[in-house]
């Protein structure tokens, strides 16, 4: 629908009076009219045509809300009213904070965890850090312990030749364990890399690691299925 043939700017009632009045009498200022554009950009200006506008946001309005798109768990529907690009916007978001976001998490996953980040890097290099971002990127829990933390016990997690010293463990070196429920080989990769890349990224530069993924025990008819969640050997 054409706007309003009668419609003039409000910016007009700012200007001195001389400026309202129309070159011939019975026509609407030309002033009036050339302002409606500027007015529009600038807020919106709802109402021009005879019918109900969409919703939208004036250039003024966009800039006095840009803050919300830095709140991961506003809603963004005002300001970016195209899904695909508040999700393009996520993942540069994320860039921000140094940090990917899995593919395999829903929106609603993927701002929680923005959400939570900021916090967590005021406590990075720290166990509590790890162990959290670890929960948070594959959905595990994680059990993180120095080796000195480490009972000596044969046959429990101390095998001879293997992982035990009568002297000491090495300095500055920890281990990471975590507990798959339900494994297959592709799980088991995708986890490992993701818990690998993790922990290089946030451990402190002088520490060293070693990171033991394990299984539950095979229950057939419980937690396990022949052919599908069920692994006989070594994990990798």
């Amino acid at each position: 629908m054409p706007i309003d043939p009668k419609a003039v700017s409000s910016y007009l009632q700012s200007l001195p009076a001389i400026y309202s009045e129309p070159a011939n009498a019975g026509d609407v200022s030309f002033l009036g009219r050339f302002l409606l554009a500027f007015e529009q950009v600038l807020t919106g200006l709802p109402g021009l045509t005879g019918r109900a506008p969409e919703p939208s946001l004036g250039l003024e309005e966009t800039i006095a809300a840009i803050a919300t798109l830095f709140d991961p768990k506003a809603s963004w529907d005002a300001i970016l009213p195209d899904k695909e690009t508040q999700k393009e916007f996520l993942q540069w978001l994320a860039g921000w904070e140094a940090l990917g976001l899995r593919a395999d998490w829903t929106e609603a996953q993927q701002r929680d965890f923005l959400a939570r980040i900021v916090p967590l890097y005021r406590r990075r290099g720290t166990k509590e850090n790890l162990a959290e971002l670890l929960r948070i990127y594959t959905g595990l829990s994680p059990v993180i312990s120095a080796v000195d933390d480490l009972e000596f016990q044969i046959g429990v997690h101390s095998s001879i030749g293997v992982d035990t010293k009568l002297d000491g463990g090495a300095p500055h070196f920890f281990h990471v364990s975590v507990t798959m429920s339900s494994p297959d080989q592709e799980s088991l990769k995708r986890q490992r890399l993701i818990a690998t890349a993790l922990i290089d990224l946030q451990k402190p530069a002088h520490t060293d690691y070693e990171l033991e993924i394990r299984a539950d025990s095979m229950q057939i008819g419980v937690r396990s299925h022949i052919g599908i969640d069920t692994l006989l050997g070594d994990i990798l």
